[in-house]
């Protein structure tokens, strides 16, 4: 038995709207309202054929992670476009970048990485292979 890829995860926050729109903005995400089988609505951003469950905080739909939290996740993307652009693209928008670019490890090798923060302070890293 073996798992083969990531389908989405779950970011819990304390206002969807405004952090779909942050990561379509500031990312290239999508945002995206979906309709699950439990009847319910639901918001999420997409991004090539991934992606991540917005829960409201304190309206997390369920079942949820055990101590769901706002601002407590550590997300790695890769990017096909130079950090360079990236930190221009930041710059343009009002980002600060807490770190980088710093060399790292990612999943298949080594990358290069720029840190910064999205609206509810979970880290994002934004990476190109090395």
């Amino acid at each position: 038995m073996h798992i083969t890829a990531l389908d989405h995860l779950v970011l819990t926050v304390a206002d969807p709207q405004a952090t779909a729109a942050w990561y379509a903005r500031i990312l290239g995400c999508v945002a995206e309202t979906f309709h699950p089988a439990d009847g319910s609505t639901r918001l999420a951003v997409t991004f090539g054929r991934q992606k991540i469950n917005l829960h409201q905080a304190g309206a997390e739909f369920r079942p949820h992670a055990r101590q769901p939290g706002s601002g407590t996740a550590d997300l790695c993307f890769l990017s096909d476009d130079p950090l360079s652009d990236w930190i221009a693209h930041l710059a343009d928008e009002g980002v600060t970048i807490e770190e980088g670019p710093v060399p790292r490890t990612g999943a298949t090798g080594p990358i290069l990485s720029i840190y910064l923060r999205d609206p509810d302070g979970n880290l994002i890293e934004v990476s190109n292979p090395a």
